[in-house]
């Protein structure tokens, strides 16, 4: 075991090194936004492909891809500009528990949003607070702001205030506002700074985090999100959140 904390920086750092590369892409969930060029695109499929991240990654990836071609490669446009008769074409869709009628209303969503705003990075921007639990919470609230919201579609949409985690938006918030010479994470969005970002936590990373006395709390909720990245923060306090890149390599590539 490294005890010391200035040894175990150096493992982590050398960890990221190793994970944190274009070569990483490939078969993990962020290859899906990695297909468009435009903003919005990149947004709206990172944000269905980190929904989708439950579960076998080359699944979480097909089933992806396979939302993509059905709103023809290019989401931006169909969320904004879709027909009724476009939107038959998803009512065959289905990832796991994420059905048509979810699908339907996060593009309803989607159009809502991105008729008003030109970055989804707005969905995240509370008028009074700057935290990231201020920031999940708004996002939650703001998301099922519409009439008539399906209340099966609510579990798909985490928030601390519930006690979750939120690994899966917590993901997507690191790629969309990370950025480093590595080129995996996009960083496009600019409001929102990576010293703010919470580590993505989920059982391969708990496990790893415990082997190396990063997390003593049992519970995998937002509490155990806190108490983990408040320790990377003492390794990285700009950048906490790229040591997900060294806890997830460990524990799912090295099943350490």
């Amino acid at each position: 075991m490294i005890n010391s904390t200035v040894s175990l920086k150096d493992f982590f750092d050398k960890k990221v090194i190793q994970y944190n590369q274009p070569s990483f892409i490939k078969d993990d969930p962020i290859i899906v936004p990695h297909f468009f060029s435009k903003k919005q695109d990149i947004e709206i499929a990172g944000f269905f492909a980190s929904i989708f991240a439950w579960g076998n990654r080359t699944t979480i990836i097909k089933k992806s891809f396979e939302l993509m071609q059905l709103m023809g490669n290019a989401p931006y446009d169909f969320c904004l500009q879709h027909t009724t008769n476009d939107l038959k074409s998803l009512l065959h869709f289905k990832h796991r528990t994420f059905n048509a009628t979810d699908l339907l209303y996060f593009i309803a969503f989607l159009k809502l949003h991105y008729s008003s705003y030109h970055s989804l990075e707005e969905a995240f921007m509370p008028t009074s607070a700057t935290d990231m639990e201020s920031r999940l919470t708004y996002f939650h609230n703001y998301f099922f702001s519409l009439p008539e919201t399906p209340s099966r579609t609510r579990k798909h949409i985490a928030t601390p205030y519930k006690g979750s985690s939120c690994k899966r938006l917590n993901m997507f918030l690191r790629w969309m506002v990370r950025k480093d010479k590595a080129g995996v994470d996009f960083g496009i969005w600019k409001k929102i700074k990576p010293a703010d970002l919470i580590c993505p936590i989920d059982l391969h990373v708990a496990r790893v985090a415990k082997r190396f006395q990063l997390l003593d709390r049992k519970q995998m909720d937002w509490l155990a999100a806190i108490e983990l990245t408040n320790y990377l923060r003492e390794l990285d306090p700009a950048d906490p959140v790229k040591y997900d890149f060294a806890l997830f390599g460990l524990g799912v590539i090295e099943k350490y």
